[in-house]
């Protein structure tokens, strides 16, 4: 094909794209719900109900009562089966296994909903030069979750009866990971790329509060992990503690502060606090902008914050139920969602000096 007769770019000189925006928000969207489902899944105790790891064929579920069966031998092998859940009935395995099979499945479907249309604005030369590479780490890191989720499936099938809080956190994370590139990639696509000159102290602050939130997020998958969140359900205090007792339960410290249930509550709460005062101090920074953009920013922040807060409350105060627990994780991307947006908005911000800013939006 000759230069004359290539096809045409049809984003804008800035490297924007709709059709390809409204894409990213779909695929956030469904990363979105891959962790609440993966959530309800761990929480279910579901997430080791299949044990093998089969990308293609594990697509279809059993179809008769032999498959059934075949499947719930399977699991009869592990040590949660024998340990925890032995006598399970067809009907209560049947539940776990929908639960991690749909987890699964909607992988599956994310994946696909990733790659078409991702072929489709290559082939059509839709995709902006700066941001083939990006996109082609998203994809990436799709797959590598994939594995990571599988690794840490493995861990729980032989000698424990759940899944590593190591491994659990580490697969929390790379979604979240996943979900802030895709939040940033789309907005970029959306109204184009951000001058790395103009990102200033407020870009800073709110870079650190975004990694604080993931960081938090991080240290809830431990207590998700431990099931930590259920050793103390008074607050405050940890029964009358401000310590709670037991904090390092024998442990070296380097181990304590991932293994040691105390410890992992600890500091679950302690991290939250601090997180509650950055978001504040970042929150009064938006305000004295006078950017109307930033100064919407700085209300829902605060709002999101202390709605988290007493959500993670509520939750460890009732023992950390089902539906709370869900709550909780729901507030969580919510709020790491506008953490990154304010932090997308203060790189755009030109002359971030108080009451003088103006928001490129």
């Amino acid at each position: 094909m000759s230069a004359h007769t290539a096809l045409p770019r049809p984003f804008s000189q800035e490297g924007t794209s709709r059709a390809m925006f409204w894409w990213l928000v779909v695929i956030a969207v469904l990363v979105i719900a891959m962790i609440v489902v993966g959530g309800a899944t761990r929480l279910t105790g579901s997430g080791l109900s299949i044990t093998e790891w089969r990308p293609v064929t594990g697509a279809i579920p059993p179809m008769t009562d032999a498959g059934w069966q075949e499947e719930l031998e399977k699991y009869r092998q592990i040590p949660q089966y024998q340990l925890q859940n032995r006598g399970m009935s067809m009907e209560e395995f049947q539940f776990i296994y929908w639960w991690e099979w749909g987890h699964r499945q909607l992988g599956r479907f994310l994946g696909f909903a990733f790659a078409l249309p991702f072929a489709f604005f290559l082939f059509t030369r839709r995709v902006p030069q700066r941001l083939q590479t990006r996109l082609w780490v998203l994809f990436a890191l799709g797959g590598l979750q994939g594995a990571i989720g599988w690794w840490m499936v493995a861990s729980g099938l032989t000698e424990r009866v759940s899944v590593s809080q190591y491994r659990l956190a580490t697969h929390l994370i790379m979604a979240f990971a996943i979900l802030g590139l895709t939040l940033w990639t789309a907005l970029e696509l959306r109204y184009g790329k951000t001058p790395i000159l103009q990102r200033g102290k407020l870009f800073t602050l709110a870079s650190v509060f975004w990694g604080a939130v993931l960081f938090q997020i991080a240290l809830g998958a431990l207590v998700a992990g431990t099931g930590a969140g259920r050793i103390f359900t008074t607050w405050p205090g940890f029964e009358g503690q401000l310590v709670p007792e037991g904090y390092l339960s024998g442990l070296p410290v380097w181990r304590a502060v991932f293994e040691s249930l105390p410890a992992v509550q600890f500091q679950h709460r302690w991290v939250g606090y601090a997180l509650a005062i950055l978001g504040g101090v970042l929150a009064f920074r938006l305000w004295r902008t006078g950017a109307e953009d930033l100064r919407r920013a700085g209300t829902v922040l605060p709002v999101l914050i202390a709605g988290q807060v007493a959500l993670g409350i509520w939750t460890l105060v009732s023992a950390s139920p089902l539906n709370l627990s869900l709550a909780h994780q729901g507030g969580a991307i919510a709020l790491f969602l506008m953490a990154g947006f304010t932090a997308w908005l203060t790189a755009r911000t030109q002359g971030v000096t108080p009451a003088k800013a103006t928001a490129s939006v």
